[in-house]
């Protein structure tokens, strides 16, 4: 299963989307709630450093804040691991695209961008990602949605079968 994440997420980097709007951040979620620890930090990390090979590298800078936020989402995942419920899962969902969006746009600040090295430059930076950050909350909510959903209908149904394996 964790090599399918690595190719969903490679794959869905790699074919026309809208910025931001691809399934790393719910993987790594994913990842952190129902694989063991070592697999769910090399999982996400993997789709991101193949499909960076794929894309093109950017500022190395930058590369660290994004991949920062990207353990911070296995870490996530890591705690919804004991506290998994619809609620938190939708909630650590948003926190994980805002944390992507905080990271990397700082990242994007402190480097030669444009962006003044001051408060102002700081929040202008902030204020221009706004549609980013729209697209990876949508996209973080939908693929959560989609990798949690599906696992536990799957764990559903094979329990089901089992118990009806047992009553014959």
């Amino acid at each position: 299963m964790a090599y399918l994440f690595v190719i969903i997420g490679v794959l869905f980097r790699l074919i026309p989307h809208p910025v931001n709007f691809a399934p790393i951040l719910a993987i790594a979620l994913f990842g952190g709630t129902y694989l063991n620890r070592k697999t769910a930090l090399w999982v996400p990390m993997s789709a991101l450093i193949i499909s960076d090979l794929f894309l093109g590298t950017y500022s190395p800078l930058l590369m660290l804040f994004v991949y920062a936020s990207t353990l911070a989402s296995c870490l996530l995942g890591l705690w919804l691991r004991n506290h998994k419920n619809v609620l938190n899962i939708v909630g650590i969902s948003l926190v994980s695209a805002v944390i992507f969006y905080l990271f990397s746009n700082f990242g994007v600040w402190i480097m030669p961008s444009g962006y003044p090295h001051n408060w102002a430059g700081l929040i202008e930076c902030y204020l221009m990602a706004i549609p980013f950050l729209k697209n990876s909350v949508a996209s973080n909510l939908i693929y959560t949605a989609v990798f949690f959903g599906a696992y536990e209908m799957a764990q559903s149904l094979l329990r089901k079968r089992k118990l009806a394996a047992t009553v014959k």
